[in-house]
């Protein structure tokens, strides 16, 4: 839809009038909302190549899953990192020890986007804790030899290069897979 420019001109000017509060109100009213998390790629610092990642298994327990939450009110992505790092597997990190992925961001249809870190820890000296309640199981896991993803975690591990959705893009960019 064209707005002409000098009814266009009238609304901008009538909307700086308003209290600042009032704007910000109009704006959130009219801009998509998007759900921000935060997803961490864990790994084993000490295994040999292609290496180890930390999963999740959790409720109803069928599917392994990343270390990942959404962000509380005014947290930085990389501090709800590590606090969701820390809360589903014990393992704490300092926020400057995550580094973020690249790319960093991953916008998801459903108007969420997933901010994500890579960190490493020696996995056999890393005691893992978990609360049985919204974290059934932590595990190591080759990178080779993943269990069963939940469908957000092997898209998002494929975008890295990881797990079956990375070997479905291998194998029809190289034009032995479907058209």
């Amino acid at each position: 839809m064209k707005i002409p420019r000098r009814l266009r001109g009238y609304a901008y000017q009538t909307f700086y009038r308003l209290p600042g509060r009032v704007r910000r109100r109009i704006v959130r009213l009219i801009v998509p909302n998007f759900l921000v998390g935060a997803v961490t790629l864990i790994t084993d610092s000490e295994a040999a190549a292609p290496g180890r990642l930390l999963l999740l298994r959790q409720p109803p327990g069928r599917v392994w899953g990343l270390p990942a939450g959404l962000l509380k009110r005014n947290e930085e992505p990389v501090e709800g990192a590590a606090r969701e790092l820390f809360e589903e597997s014990g393992i704490r990190l300092d926020p400057a020890e995550l580094v973020p992925a690249t790319p960093n961001a991953i916008v998801h249809a459903e108007r969420w986007v997933d901010v994500v870190f890579h960190g490493s820890v020696p996995a056999a000296t890393t005691r893992l804790e978990w609360d049985g309640g919204e974290v059934l199981e932590a595990r190591w896991f080759p990178v080779d030899a993943l269990p069963p993803l939940t469908p957000n975690t092997e898209s998002l591990l494929g975008v890295y290069g990881i797990g079956p959705a990375a070997a479905m893009d291998r194998t029809t960019a190289a034009g032995d897979g479907p058209a």
